[in-house]
Formats: C-alpha cells, sequence, structure tokens
C-alpha cells in the first residue's frame, strides 16, 4: 500500500471527519491530491491551505478536483475563489518527522500556529503524509512545535 491509502483508512475510519485540510504540494512533497479527491466523492468537504500573513494561522479555502487555481504566496498555488472552512482533520506537508511524530516543516511557523489555534478550540487530527525515508529521530523541537497526532507512510501509520 502507498502512504495515501493508509492516509485514507485512517481518516475515514474517524466518524467525526467532516471538514479535511490536505494541501497542494510543493517541491518533492508527497501529493496527497489523490486522497483527496477520494475523500471529496466519499462527501466529505476538502479545503487546502492560504496564507494570508506572516506570523498569522492558516485559512483554508474548499477545493474539489478541477477547481481554478492561481498563485499563492510561497510558491504554493491556492484555489481562485472558494468559502473559508475550518478544518477537524488535517493532512500536513513535512520536510521532515521523528518516531515521536514531531515535524520539521519550511521554517515559517504557519502549521505550528494554526494547530495551537484549532486545538484551544476542540479536537482537531493532524496526519503527517510523509516517505518513510524522511523520518530523522534527531529533530529540533522546539517550544511553540506542534506534534502530530499520527504519520502516514508506505509502511504504514505512526502513531
Amino acid at each position: 500500500r502507498d502512504a495515501r491509502a493508509h492516509l485514507l483508512a485512517r481518516i475515514t475510519a474517524r466518524p467525526r471527519a467532516r471538514v479535511v485540510a490536505g494541501y497542494l504540494p510543493m517541491r518533492s512533497e508527497l501529493d496527497p491530491r489523490p486522497a483527496m479527491a477520494a475523500l471529496v466523492a466519499r462527501g466529505l468537504a476538502v479545503c487546502v491551505p492560504v496564507i494570508e500573513a506572516p506570523g498569522r494561522p492558516l485559512r483554508f479555502r474548499a477545493w474539489h478536483p478541477g477547481v481554478r487555481l492561481v498563485p499563492g504566496p510561497f510558491g504554493a498555488e491556492v484555489p481562485a475563489q472558494g468559502r473559508l472552512l475550518e478544518p477537524d482533520t488535517l493532512i500536513v506537508p513535512l520536510l521532515a518527522f521523528s518516531g515521536a511524530r514531531d515535524r520539521l516543516g519550511y521554517g515559517g511557523g504557519f502549521y505550528d500556529r494554526t494547530l495551537a489555534a484549532l486545538r484551544a478550540r476542540g479536537a482537531v487530527l493532524a496526519i503527517g503524509l510523509a516517505y518513510g525515508a524522511q523520518r530523522d529521530d534527531s529533530l529540533p523541537v522546539g517550544a511553540l512545535d506542534q506534534r502530530l497526532d499520527a504519520v502516514a507512510t508506505e509502511a504504514g501509520i505512526l502513531g
């Protein structure tokens, strides 16, 4: 199985999953769009992150296969329009992860701020999507870093 199949199984096993935030991949990030399309086909609302300002949590705009995309900040594409949604489940991109489910991103702190804000308002599930080779158990961990609830790789689910 591939990491996306493990990811789908974990999300669909969660009865409270209603709004799932995915992402549009950049660089060598594992592409979650096939899993996102499968979630849309199952009737879940799917959204992707939009950076509104440095130092602020992410906002999430509705996404579906075929939605018109435009260039956004930092090289990521974003839906040209669509309603803003608040996710209860997040598929999180990463550069590296640890066995403790700590995450290394691109250094902007967007996901850490976003997860902290969402978790302060209620239960949210954050699942990293990665290749097993991205595991690094010596990641630096800061006081504001938010741990993932799980990481999906081709080997299965960690956490």
